[in-house]
């Protein structure tokens, strides 16, 4: 799946965004190895730290029908009811979560405007020196 592909899918994602509180409205699109999409939106809790991004819901819908590897994210954000017109990355909770499943060397986030992919970058990039299952090992 190209690049393009993945980010319009993340903005139709977006459309079902749960954004009561924020008003900030975020769709996620996650691309698997074997070429599967998962889709997410956030979705927003008046107790606020129940609150899902984008991202994660992808990511969460994905590994709980037992995927594990994944190749990229298009993530697209902005003031619901509005056009994404600015790159959006993911939070850092998000960034955690990618760097549980994902390769940070191979694995792209590509941040997406109404225009298209507007930026692209490894996790690694996001991420540098991320907590990892191998720092709970000797």
């Amino acid at each position: 799946m190209d690049r393009e592909r993945l980010g319009r899918l993340a903005l139709e994602a977006r459309k079902n965004a749960y954004a009561p509180y924020s008003h900030f409205a975020v769709g996620a699109a996650l691309l698997t190895k074997n070429g599967k999409v998962y889709t997410g939106c956030n979705i927003e809790n008046a107790a606020f730290s129940p609150t899902s991004c984008g991202e994660r819901t992808a990511f969460f819908k994905a590994v709980s029908e037992g995927e594990r590897e994944f190749l990229a994210i298009a993530i697209a954000g902005g003031p619901a009811g509005a056009p994404v017109k600015r790159a959006c990355p993911p939070c850092g909770v998000c960034r955690q979560v990618m760097a549980e499943f994902c390769d940070p060397e191979t694995f792209e986030i590509l941040l997406a405007t109404e225009n298209g992919v507007e930026e692209a970058y490894l996790l690694k990039e996001l991420l540098p020196r991320g907590f990892r299952k191998s720092r709970l090992e000797e």
